[in-house]
């Protein structure tokens, strides 16, 4: 005989909840727009999203200096660059023990096992950084995009209070 209550009974309960608690959470009032003013100004941003995000399609780093952004661009291109290099000598260590390892099957069936697990490691490690490299690709795109969207906030302290405040341009 167990102790615990078995998942049917279990979502018996959990249901028997929903209904009954569910007309005590429901709103009953209607919201009201009052004072809401609608102006006849159009916000216009600065910075132009899926033009920073084109940008740095074509140049990674290039759509982080359009938003002005200028300390992110070497470090796409370091991260970026980083991974390529790997990627390139993980591709050549690869080839090199796969060429050893054909070249040992010739003088035996099995061949020689230290160069097929090499030329495995090598291979799953190419292919990992190939994954690193697309998403590195992709976080700069990802970046580029929130940073030309987020370009017209300024976050800065109230010189009254010293406390932080959110402040937005919006240019008539």
């Amino acid at each position: 005989m167990s102790y615990f209550p078995s998942l049917n009974t279990i979502a018996k309960i959990v249901f028997l909840f929903l209904i009954i608690t569910s007309p005590i959470l429901s709103q009953t009032e209607q919201d009201t727009v009052a004072g809401v003013q609608m102006s006849d100004s159009v916000y216009v941003m600065s910075k132009t999203p899926m033009l920073s995000v084109l940008l740095s399609g074509v140049v990674p780093g290039l759509g982080q200096i359009y938003n002005e952004s200028y300390w992110k661009a070497p470090v796409v291109w370091g991260v970026l660059g980083y991974f390529a290099y790997v990627w390139i000598d993980n591709n050549d260590k690869y080839k090199m023990y796969r060429d050893l390892y054909t070249e040992s099957l010739i003088d035996s069936d099995t061949g020689n096992r230290t160069y097929r697990d090499n030329r495995d490691f090598y291979l799953d490690q190419r292919d990992q950084f190939a994954v690193y490299f697309a998403l590195a690709y992709l976080l700069n795109l990802v970046d580029a995009y929130v940073d030309a969207h987020l370009f017209d906030f300024n976050v800065s302290e109230n010189p009254m209070t010293r406390t932080p405040q959110l402040d937005m341009r919006i240019h008539f």
